[in-house]
């Protein structure tokens, strides 16, 4: 029975250690977008949100922009497969399938979701001469101005 004990806590000792040892290098958070968006933001955001329950781990935030974010989210899919390297998407990955049939990864398999971590509300903005005021009254104006708006 000692002997079970001794072993069950070394096993843990080991899990512990193993533990300990990551971030063995810089963490890289791949954001497909442009720098300064709001996606870069949650990324920056989320990086300093990181560090310290990380000891201090470095963080930087890699913007690969390009082709719907499919280039940035295939960085991520080629990289090693030891949490180093995370992407920070959105919708896009939903869609990317259907929208650019040969991707060089398959979002299905090459990804785990690890969770939510941001809701990002969307806003319909015009300009002040747009005689609609909401968007009811928009789409009443659109119905109006048929083949007279683009």
């Amino acid at each position: 029975m000692k002997l079970r004990i001794i072993a069950a806590t070394l096993g843990l000792l080991s899990f512990v250690a193993a533990a300990q040892t990551y971030p063995s290098k810089t963490i890289t958070i791949v954001v497909p977008f442009s720098a300064g968006g709001p996606t870069d933001r949650v990324a920056r955001d989320l990086a300093e949100a990181m560090r310290k329950p990380l000891g201090g781990a470095t963080i930087v935030v890699d913007n690969t922009v390009g082709a719907g974010s499919s280039i940035g989210s295939n960085k991520v899919a080629k990289a090693a497969p030891d949490g180093h390297t995370i992407l920070l998407n959105h919708i896009a990955m939903a869609s990317m399938p259907n929208q650019l049939r040969n991707m060089p990864f398959k979002v299905e398999s090459d990804f785990e979701y690890l969770g939510m971590i941001n809701e990002v509300p969307m806003t319909l903005i015009s300009r002040p001469s747009l005689p609609a005021k909401n968007f009811k009254e928009l789409m009443a104006w659109i119905g109006q101005n048929k083949g007279k708006i683009n």
